[in-house]
């Protein structure tokens, strides 16, 4: 019942979910222009988690920039080929999804146009990383989006990680 709770709060969250332009200003002075690009792409849900993400860290005391930046960009995989970011629903559908690990697989690797957001969102993490290096930004932040166990990368990752999973 907790977790079910902790779902229909997080879903409210997103309905509601608004970005200021004070934060807005705050990350942009962090993120590279084609950075600002990627977090703009996103959704205001996505943003707000993202900034959420971004505050966790800053609150527990990390403020390595690229750890920073890639916390404020780490869902904009979440935005598909055309520029469409993943709706809410498709969100409800895949966390659902998820507690039959085999039936999401087989939605998420589907070529069926209609679970085309159900792909992006699985693959959320790999494209983030794709259009990050596409957008110029550092190697590193790359390797923290694609979630990478490179050892220069891994603790930032890790972090990440936390900082995602309290949001």
């Amino acid at each position: 019942m907790r977790r079910l709770r902790y779902r229909v709060q997080q879903f409210r969250a997103a309905v509601n979910a608004q970005v200021s332009a004070s934060e807005r200003a705050s990350a942009y002075r962090l993120l590279a222009p084609g950075e600002q690009a990627l977090f703009e792409a996103m959704s205001r849900y996505d943003q707000r988690h993202c900034l959420d993400v971004f505050h966790t860290l800053q609150q527990a005391g990390y403020n390595d920039a690229i750890l920073l930046r890639a916390a404020l960009i780490h869902d904009c995989g979440k935005v598909d080929d055309d520029g469409r970011p993943t709706a809410l629903g498709w969100y409800v559908l895949a966390t659902l999804l998820r507690r039959a690990p085999s039936l999401f697989r087989l939605a998420a690797t589907n070529d069926w146009p209609w679970l085309r957001p159900l792909r992006v969102y699985a693959e959320h993490e790999q494209r983030g990383a794709r259009m990050a290096a596409a957008a110029g930004s550092p190697t590193e932040l790359v390797k923290i989006l694609r979630f990478s166990a490179d050892h220069d990368v891994y603790a930032n990752v890790l972090l990440l990680q936390w900082a995602d999973d309290q949001n």
